[in-house]
């Protein structure tokens, strides 16, 4: 690290941190930064199977059936005024101060909620539990994704968003027991319901005090020293927990020094820099919210009122829903990386599209029994929620460093508002007025919600697997380091800035490679893609960086110690440590392009030596 001027800062610290291995360190950054999810899918998921309780007479609280939607509305409110609030001062204050005040503010606010005896008193404490949840969603991705190799992000981004789906179960197996009046009173377990949160979250926030802050974020606000020490704290406990021998950082980035940017300012930056991105960020966001609020919300009264499900039962029905949408980003997920995003993110929007209308159609035929209901139903969002998870990790990739937490906040804000509070009241309507025939609409127009995401990413998607996030937009204070121009690209430019130590290259080239060669690919068109490095817009999934050098380092392992099994080959280069999936998806590619060769025995040999050890058989 250099500093040219005294205002800008040259660094390979996005460099240094893309380039580590999948360690524990990682691990831990998951579990104390991405559980959150657990605890909204918690709190959602407890109020709903909780309040017929609470406007039960003896309750200890006096609620009607009105005042539990107010609450969900409080509570929705409350995350969306949250999001804006916190989303600001995630930039402004750093990505750990605020993931560590929003969960202190979900956790007191929670736990009060268990203390509830007014219905004033009840709403006051769903909005700031909104709040606090609200203003996690812009600290922890920002966070997560400045801290998690680009190689391992979208797989890492989808299991975390989808974990909502786990607190859901969670919070759905937990209501049958705290609901047994054999067992808990009726004016308590309610009560503990509200108190379980309050557990897990501190649980949480004992391991989140062992997360550093975002050195992305430090070196942007001018703690470069801090940012330095940090990384090289990362570097040594990796290489201690995994033996890997790190390779040098392949670029430098230059940026420089700024003041905040206010919400005024982002709007401007993102619909007149990046038009196609900000358009993108909304159609996912709303096409998502609106179909898995107008659902969610309203499960339980379709399951009751069209198939004659009992509200002792919908628990378990909700387990199954949760399963499948948990289970959807978990499976999918790595194939976000590896197949891509284009087709993955608008696959599963366009998929879970084509279920729902299947759904609706056999619905208003009136044929349909409950268990195929809840089969189609489970198939759509085993998709759906893979989709809607990617649309956080979108906005988290596709805006500069500089706006990454205020795009979060703001987008998730507006989708939410908009599609959040549009889907329940127009689907609660169509079950209200008892008519399949509306109900099916209401399904048609979910789907079609959906639809539109999936064209939209088809149109205007980003190629961002395993690119760095500076590479995929340049920061808004970048310079070109080596020419010295002065200012930062326009956008549509190729970020000069992103030179390699020495100006020998930029990221995208590739040395002493043989065949795979990284650059535009020859699928999908993206007109999305303008603005990102490289400047193409074509896109092919494989073809990156981290790729590139996985396969050469198994390459050159076999063609330097003769054939190897499989076992020995990911032991010796440590690909245990690239991810879920990483080492195999690269031995196989490496295999097909003839770079290496299986032989008897399970053993593999380099290309050149494959010949000779099959005249030796």
């Amino acid at each position: 690290m250099s500093t040219a001027k005294a205002e800008t800062i040259r660094t390979d610290i996005p460099a240094r941190l893309d380039r580590l291995p999948w360690s524990r360190f990682h691990w831990r950054i998951v579990l104390g930064l991405g559980a959150v999810w657990i605890l909204d899918g918690l709190e959602v998921t407890i109020v709903g199977a909780v309040s017929s309780r609470m406007i039960e007479p003896g309750s200890g609280i006096t609620l009607n059936a009105a005042d539990i939607g107010i609450a969900a509305a409080v509570y929705v409110a409350g995350a969306c005024l949250g999001a804006l609030f916190f989303g600001q001062l995630t930039d402004r204050l750093g990505r750990k101060r605020l993931f560590m005040i929003t969960l202190a503010l979900y956790l007191v606010a929670t736990v009060l909620t268990a203390f509830a005896f007014a219905p004033w008193y009840f709403f006051l404490c769903r909005f700031f539990t909104g709040a606090g949840i609200g203003g996690e969603y812009s600290a922890i991705n920002s966070a997560v994704d400045e801290l998690i190799p680009a190689r391992n992000r979208g797989a890492v981004d989808l299991a975390i968003n989808g974990s909502f789906w786990a607190g859901s179960g969670v919070g759905s197996l937990a209501a049958l027991l705290l609901l047994n009046e054999a067992i808990f009173p009726v004016d308590l377990g309610w009560r503990l319901a509200f108190g379980l949160g309050f557990v897990i979250g501190l649980g949480i926030l004992v391991v989140r005090r062992h997360v550093p802050e975002s050195p992305r974020w430090l070196f942007l606000h001018g703690r470069v020293d801090e940012a330095e020490r940090i990384v090289d704290q990362i570097e040594r406990e990796v290489k201690a927990q995994t033996g890997a021998v790190l390779p040098p950082p392949r670029y430098e980035i230059s940026i420089r020094l700024r003041d905040t940017v206010r919400y005024r300012d982002l709007v401007k930056i993102a619909f007149q820099r990046y038009p196609n991105r900000a358009i993108l960020g909304l159609t996912l966001f709303i096409g998502q919210a609106f179909l898995y609020n107008a659902v969610v919300f309203d499960l339980g009264t379709l399951l009751t009122g069209f198939f004659g499900v009992s509200s002792s039962s919908v628990p378990y029905y909700m387990v199954l829903f949760a399963a499948s949408n948990f289970l959807g980003p978990l499976l999918l997920g790595r194939l976000f990386d590896t197949v891509g995003r284009i087709p993955m993110i608008s696959g599963t929007y366009l998929g879970s599209a084509v279920l729902v209308v299947v759904l609706g159609i056999l619905l208003r035929g009136g044929d349909m029994t409950t268990t195929a209901f809840m089969a189609l139903l489970m198939a759509a969002f085993f998709l759906a929620s893979a989709g809607a998870s990617s649309a956080y990790l979108t906005v988290s990739e596709v805006f500069p460093m500089e706006i990454r937490g205020l795009a979060i906040a703001l987008f998730y804000a507006v989708g939410t508002a908009v599609g959040g509070i549009s889907g329940p009241l127009f689907f609660g309507n169509v079950i209200h007025s008892g008519d399949v025939r509306l109900v099916a609409l209401g399904f048609f127009v979910g789907a079609a919600a959906m639809a539109l995401g999936g064209i939209a990413e088809l149109a205007l998607g980003v190629r961002a697997e395993g690119q760095s996030l500076e590479n995929i937009a340049t920061p808004l204070t970048a310079e070109e380091s080596e020419a010295g121009a002065g200012a930062a690209p326009e956008a549509g430019a190729a970020p000069e800035a992103l030179a390699a130590p020495g100006g020998q290259s930029t990221p995208g080239t590739r040395h002493d490679t043989g065949r795979l060669h990284l650059g535009p690919g020859s699928a999908f068109y993206s007109p999305g893609q303008i603005g990102t490095a490289g400047t193409t817009s074509r896109w092919a999934a494989a073809s990156d960086e981290a790729r590139a050098w996985e396969i050469d380092m198994i390459v050159r392992s076999v063609d330097r110690h003769g054939p190897m099994t499989r076992d020995a080959l990911e032991g010796y280069i440590g690909g245990r440590f690239w991810g879920p999936g990483r080492f195999s998806s690269a031995l196989r590619r490496a295999v097909a392009e003839g770079r290496v060769r299986r032989v008897s025995r399970g053993s593999y040999v380099g290309g050149a030596s494959s010949e000779r050890a099959a005249s030796d058989r």
